[in-house]
């Protein structure tokens, strides 16, 4: 069994919250209908928080939701999302906005992976579109709702060393579309959005965190071929290793609530800790670092203006 300050890949999210009261908080998971949203949700309800997930699918997420309700005894609430949606995504806010009930953690937990070229429904790339830009303008409208002393948790992951964003074309309007180079670019501009967004909460002790939950098989990966899956084996070499869904929500689950990350805002972590940049550009390998460009306080200034021309739109705290 994990003592708290010892975790590592093998932690699970149950594990991570053993000794800590959530009780009565109010978390919101992004995908919660399936894979590492679902987990999320299960393990916090199984502690008394109060849940909402986000689906575009809403009959999978009441069959989520029923599911945890069976095995915690806590119910949980659902809410409608497309990411790839202006439009969905400013009547979602709208919504939460209007209700009583704020939020002390969202956790931006949804994505797509490497997926053939796609565009939202407002034209822009669908990774960036969907993983980055869908949570800046869905977290950047919510924020009104999060509780002074709250946090965001973004799911990044080690892919981010695929690629840095590419400001002057992110939506690959203007070179040719690769899916893990622009899979690369939407996990950098996850963790970038973290760095962003801790500066610009900093005076509400508001927090916001980065997480790479490791190598889980879950339905992220549903446009991947078979020799996609060799590919990227082969790219991470004798150091990849798989997690199970159960351990791969460990560590979002540790940045939405440990209390030991107080003052730590801005972090990046991996395997249930805050990871050390890479000393060296050759280290795609390696899960437990983090690329300087993918933290940099520059790069997400950069990256918070861009995302604020493209949803046309600008927030001050």
């Amino acid at each position: 069994m994990a003592s708290r300050g010892n975790f590592d890949q093998s932690t699970t999210a149950d594990q991570v919250l053993e000794g800590i009261d959530i009780a009565g908080k109010h978390f919101l998971v992004t995908g919660g209908s399936s894979g590492l949203g679902a987990e999320t949700a299960r393990a916090l309800a199984s502690k008394g928080a109060n849940v909402t997930i986000t689906a575009r699918n809403l009959e999978k997420a009441k069959q989520v939701a029923e599911g945890i309700h069976a095995a915690t005894g806590n119910g949980i609430a659902i809410e409608e999302l497309e990411l790839g949606s202006f439009a969905s995504i400013r009547a979602f806010a709208t919504r939460i906005n209007s209700s009583d009930k704020k939020i002390d953690v969202l956790i931006n937990n949804a994505g797509v992976m490497a997926c053939p070229h796609n565009t939202t429904e407002d034209g822009l790339e669908l990774q960036f579109g969907s993983n980055h830009i869908g949570h800046f303008l869905m977290t950047n409208l919510v924020s009104e709702s999060l509780v002074e002393g709250g946090r965001v948790v973004s799911l990044s992951s080690a892919g981010h060393k695929m690629a840095p964003v590419d400001f002057d074309d992110p939506n690959f309007e203007h070179r040719e579309y690769d899916k893990w180079l622009a899979y690369g670019q939407a996990k950098t501009a996850n963790a970038l959005f973290a760095v962003g967004l801790n500066s610009r909460l900093a005076k509400r002790s508001i927090e916001a965190f980065a997480v790479h939950p490791g190598v889980i098989v879950t339905d992220l990966g549903r446009h991947l071929s078979e020799q996609d899956v060799l590919q990227l084996v082969e790219s991470m070499g004798e150091s990849m290793s798989y997690k199970s869904v159960e351990q791969g929500a460990a560590t979002q689950t540790l940045a939405a609530t440990a209390p030991e990350l107080t003052g730590k805002g801005g972090s990046y972590l991996a395997n249930c800790k805050i990871c050390e940049l890479s000393a060296s550009d050759n280290d795609v390998a390696d899960e437990t670092t983090v690329r300087a460009y993918a933290v940099s306080k520059e790069n997400a200034d950069r990256l918070w203006s861009l995302s604020e021309k493209i949803v046309a739109e600008k927030f001050r705290y």
